[in-house]
């Protein structure tokens, strides 16, 4: 995980995010009627002409997946995942600088960065330190996962809470018969969960945590404090026997079914969690940790042949359509990663 991620200076980049996000939200949001978008997007006055019509309409789609690009951060940029797998393959500054064809000096540059004025030979690099080199040089070129609409999935919500220069995710699930809640991970804020389970007149019948890190289970006591009968779920071997996540376990939420896969590497009590049973047939979602984000994964902080098999073993043999929660970065789906993670 890369703590500094979301938390750069500010640069020409992000000037440039801010004011097309902007534009994005004055053209979606301010103009009062589709005509008046037309117009403003095209600068032409024909708005009946269904070629302008078409047109526009295509402009629009331009600006607005321009605007998703340039606001969206994976959790770990180009220097991030190289320095990573430097880590995992025990390769040394120097060897990887030589065989990308840079300095010391110009690789540090660009793992503290992500961005580079002499281009590596990124083949070369891939290969030296484990990674997959077409991948990493879609990587290169700016691949994101595409937006997700999540309103597919109805009741599900995503929070983002920050704290010690980092950022980190958390995901509530809900039945709409029931008003039956599940929630995963806590994050760092809890005020805005509990602010939510209140709106929503929602009843917090279960607590799942992925794994123990901190950032993850910050809010845990405040949430519990506030919602004392929700049962908690985690497959730390400290946790009581009661609270452990159990071999076969499926934990119904009203229509929603809930099964775990333990998927260690990255946390020793590392675990996904899957849901099915969502309304209209959506996909299968997958609340996966740190044990995979999207074009990178978690750090192999207890072993990282274990955390890269495991996700191969658990979450590449998901269906290709499953939505995968990453606990930092944006949202990505199963076949996006297999297609395009590099340490895969």
């Amino acid at each position: 995980m890369a703590y500094r991620g979301h938390w750069r200076q500010t640069n020409p980049i992000v000037v440039a995010r801010a004011l097309v996000w902007c534009g994005a939200w004055y053209v979606v949001r301010v103009m009062p009627s589709l005509r008046q978008i037309i117009a403003k997007v095209t600068g032409l006055r024909k708005e009946n002409s269904p070629m302008t019509l078409r047109n526009s309409t295509c402009r629009l789609r331009i600006l607005v997946s321009a605007a998703y690009r340039l606001s969206v951060n994976l959790e770990d940029h180009l220097g991030d995942i190289i320095r990573k797998a430097r880590g995992m393959s025990g390769v040394s500054a120097a060897a990887a600088a030589r065989a990308a064809g840079l300095t010391e000096a110009e690789l540090s540059s660009l793992e503290d960065a992500g961005t580079f004025s002499k281009r590596p030979n990124l083949l070369a690099l891939a290969t030296l330190i484990g990674l997959n080199p077409t991948k990493l040089e879609s990587i290169a070129k700016g691949w994101l996962p595409s937006k997700k609409n999540l309103s597919a999935w109805q009741h599900f919500q995503m929070f983002t809470s920050a704290g010690d220069g980092m950022t980190v995710n958390c995901y509530l699930v809900w039945d709409a018969t029931t008003r039956e809640a599940a929630l995963f991970d806590t994050g760092f804020d809890g005020k805005t969960i509990l602010d939510t389970l209140a709106a929503e007149r929602l009843r917090l019948r279960h607590i799942f945590i992925t794994h123990s890190h901190y950032d993850h289970v910050h809010a845990l006591g405040d949430i519990r404090s506030a919602q004392p009968d929700a049962s908690l779920h985690a497959s730390s071997k400290n946790a009581p026997a009661k609270q452990r996540n159990q071999p076969g376990e499926v934990v119904p939420l009203g229509g929603l079914q809930i099964a775990h896969r333990d998927t260690p590497g990255h946390a020793e009590d590392g675990v996904t969690y899957v849901i099915t049973g969502w309304p209209n047939h959506a996909p299968e979602v997958a609340i996966v940790g740190d044990a995979i984000f999207a074009a990178s994964m978690g750090r192999g902080n207890d072993s990282w042949e274990l955390a890269r098999q495991k996700v191969r073993d658990q979450i590449h043999t998901l269906p290709p359509e499953t939505l995968l929660c990453p606990g930092h970065g944006p949202l990505t789906t199963v076949a996006e990663e297999c297609a395009n993670n590099p340490f895969f």
